[in-house]
């Protein structure tokens, strides 16, 4: 089998599952660096691009499977365009590729963003989209999936789509992460009150195992095993942690101004604005997703909160990140 960006995150959590089962697992690569740190952990690396498709077919040959979990997740870029190509060219590419390869299934990792609820709702895998976007990001996700249900559909070849929510756990240090690092370590100054599903890494690379084996072919599945406030996140970490007291909550009309002149500053600049308005916009939307379905009919079982923030202070604890001491670790 083949897996597609198991040098992130996510993808190299399922790599690592796959490898624990004794599996046989390719990974593509463009780096010699890369290739290094996927052959430390048990994979064949093969060097190939997904925004390149001559360089696919030597990666999935022979292959009866493909996890493809390659793609950019970010806001305020410069050049949005990017996302596009990674997200929905470099996806149809990979489809493709498979299909001339007679890859029996391929394990689509897309994104819980999107689903497009509508604000307040609770989303489901067959919730109608709300007609508009949040982000570059959310749209380009969006086209993806259709892009790859179509791509697998003339091209022969089952496809199964993954919709995680945010995904936390031991080893994340990017997006989100960063903001619970700086609450851990007491520089967190501000925050805004909204909505948020979770899933925990181990449990989103579960899912991805088990959509394989029972997913049904051309079905969307939600991973997300639990939805809270951010005052109720505040209130679960600093129970964990043993922290007491927490940020300030903006009013959304602050945070948004904020976002707007921090955003209109990188433009100028032609860099990537720590925050902007697309960002921001997101976040005061919220989001809760119902991920049962990935319970009934795959078996996936959700870790408790507790459980993964406990891990995951653990683990920044052990890897340097965290910088003052904590009473609960």
């Amino acid at each position: 089998m083949l897996v597609t960006g198991a040098t992130g995150f996510v993808g190299g959590a399922v790599l690592d599952r796959l490898v624990a089962d004794g599996r046989r697992v390719r990974a593509l690569t463009r780096s010699d660096a890369g290739a290094a740190r996927l052959r430390e952990r048990g994979a064949e690396p093969v060097r190939g691009d997904i925004l390149h498709p001559g360089t696919l077919s030597d990666a999935v040959s022979g292959c009866d499977v493909v996890y493809h979990l390659a793609g950019l997740n970010a806001f305020c870029l410069p050049d949005p365009s990017e996302l596009d190509r990674m997200n929905v060219d470099g996806t149809v590419n990979v489809v493709r590729a498979a299909g001339a390869a007679g890859v029996r299934r391929i394990v689509y990792t897309s994104s819980a963003a999107t689903i497009g609820e509508p604000h307040g709702a609770v989303g489901r895998e067959d919730t109608p989209h709300r007609g508009q976007f949040l982000s570059r990001y959310e749209r380009s996700k969006w086209e993806a999936e259709r892009a790859a249900f179509d791509a697998a559909l003339a091209a022969g070849v089952e496809l199964v789509s993954l919709n995680p929510a945010s995904v936390q756990g031991p080893g994340r240090t990017r997006g989100t992460a960063k903001l619970l690092l700086s609450y851990l370590n007491g520089t967190l100054r501000n925050l805004i009150d909204s909505r948020m599903s979770v899933v925990d890494i181990a449990d989103c690379a579960e899912g991805h195992l088990l959509a394989e084996r029972s997913a049904v072919a051309g079905e969307r599945y939600l991973l997300s095993g639990v939805t809270l406030t951010v005052r109720e996140a505040i209130a679960v970490m600093g129970r964990v942690a043993g922290i007491e007291g927490g940020p300030r909550i903006l009013p959304p009309s602050a945070a948004m101004a904020t976002a707007t002149v921090i955003g209109g500053l990188g433009r100028l600049r032609r860099r990537r604005a720590p925050f902007c308005r697309e960002m921001m916009r997101t976040l005061l939307h919220g989001h809760a997703y119902d991920g049962s379905r990935a319970t009934r009919e795959l078996g996936l079982r959700y870790t408790p909160i507790e459980e993964t923030l406990r891990r995951t202070l653990r683990w920044y604890q052990e890897n340097g990140f965290i910088t003052r001491p904590l009473p609960n670790l």
